[in-house]
């Protein structure tokens, strides 16, 4: 079962609205608008993505990770070296 299972509507409610900034931005150049605009809901619609990528994060690393470690072992070991790949991926974007 996922990490984020008990929390999969919000998760669902909060990527739709991301959907929809992302529609207001094509929107948005279809009519022309001024480019800083644009640029200002583009750091907005980048901010909402980080912001749900950290909350999802989290929540792994609460459930699958802490699972994980609990039993030990190599299982254990590749679920935190998957979490800090995930980390330094998120850093980099």
């Amino acid at each position: 079962m996922a990490g984020y299972s008990h929390d999969k509507q919000d998760h669902l409610k909060r990527l739709r609205r991301i959907e929809g900034q992302v529609r207001g931005l094509q929107r948005m150049v279809t009519e022309d608008q001024y480019c800083i605009d644009i640029l200002t809901q583009v750091s907005a619609a980048n901010r909402a993505l980080q912001s749900f990528a950290l909350a999802l994060l989290e929540e792994h690393m609460a459930h699958c990770v802490a699972d994980a470690t609990a039993k030990g072992g190599a299982e254990a070991e590749a679920k935190v070296k998957e979490a800090s790949e995930a980390i330094a991926r998120l850093v980099r974007s």
